[in-house]
């Protein structure tokens, strides 16, 4: 690509009846001027447009990690639930063949089975709560971060 400094420095050959030197040199003074602003506004906008890629490969990055970071919580969250479901099976299983054996003691047994369970069911909730907000206050930083680009 030729730069301003090419034209400035381009000499031509004289001729004879060539063309007036003096109207040659002021034409090519107005296009270097004018090319000079063409070519630095072709850098700024490259450069522009490399930070604009830089940011977007960020943008796809935190996206990545987003989905992963949800499919990771889908699969805890499915195995808090499923693990929650067989250690409550399995108390009421052991309360049963303890209530045939003594019945007393079996419903001393299963009101501790429920207290146990009713309190997984609050950890379970409260887990479910903490992650909600948790990816509600990630998804507002990533709301937030492309109102500030948007703003730019």
């Amino acid at each position: 690509m030729i730069t301003p400094l090419d034209i400035q420095n381009k000499e031509f050959n004289k001729g004879f009846r060539g063309y007036k030197e003096s109207e040659v040199d002021s034409f090519l003074d107005e296009i270097i001027v004018d090319y000079e602003k063409l070519y630095k506004e072709n850098k700024e906008y490259k450069e522009k447009i490399e930070m604009l890629n830089e940011k977007l490969e960020q943008y796809d990055k935190i996206e990545e990690t987003l989905q992963n970071t949800l499919v990771v919580a889908q699969k805890t969250a499915e195995e808090v639930n499923l693990n929650a479901k067989k250690k409550a099976e399995l108390i009421i299983k052991e309360a049963e063949e303890q209530a045939r054996k003594i019945i007393e003691d079996a419903h001393q047994e299963v009101a501790k089975i429920q207290k146990q369970y009713e309190e997984l069911k609050k950890e379970l909730y409260v887990f479910k709560t903490r992650f909600k907000t948790l990816l509600k206050s990630q998804l507002d930083t990533v709301d937030e971060y492309f109102d500030e680009i948007d703003e730019e």
